[in-house]
């Protein structure tokens, strides 16, 4: 996997009473997702507000959504590899996840290769996630900003 020196803003979009620990991996540690099988420690961020909105979107029904905070964190450069399309099964896109997508993921963890870990959205293929690992001896280096409120539109109910 390249590493990226990119630095730039992230973003997490999680229910405002986990606000404070929206960096922790918890969540994914308990449930497992897409990039990480439960028992591993991961944090699923997004390049663009925008592509964390849709990202939590396509997890929720209209009568569920909690009352939701952005939590935007500075990742600096150096700090990055990229998992590239094109070294993916044919059905990564698919729902439920293929489990060789939460190998991949649990690999890298696993290898300390990078403190994140760029990788293609299923919901857009063409744009960015970014799994922290939160064991990672850089991952003090990402500052964390303070939660904002964040709703979506009323129109997206439709």
């Amino acid at each position: 996997m390249p590493a990226l020196d990119i630095g730039r803003t992230i973003w997490r979009i999680t229910s405002t009473r986990h606000a404070d620990h929206a960096y922790d991996g918890e969540g994914a540690r308990l449930w497992g997702g897409r990039w990480n099988p439960p028992g591993v420690r991961v944090v699923y961020c997004s390049l663009t507000l925008s592509l964390a909105a849709l990202e939590y979107f396509v997890q929720i029904e209209s009568d569920m959504a909690p009352s939701l905070v952005a939590v935007a964190a500075d990742l600096p450069a150096g700090l990055a590899e990229s998992l590239e399309v094109e070294s993916l099964p044919a059905n990564w896109r698919s729902y439920p996840a293929p489990e060789r997508l939460q190998e991949l993921g649990a690999n890298w963890i696993h290898s300390g290769q990078s403190a994140a870990l760029l990788v293609p959205s299923a919901v857009i293929p063409r744009e960015r996630n970014v799994l922290l690992n939160p064991a990672h001896p850089d991952f003090p280096k990402i500052k964390i900003h303070a939660a904002e409120p964040f709703s979506f539109d009323p129109r997206m109910w439709k």
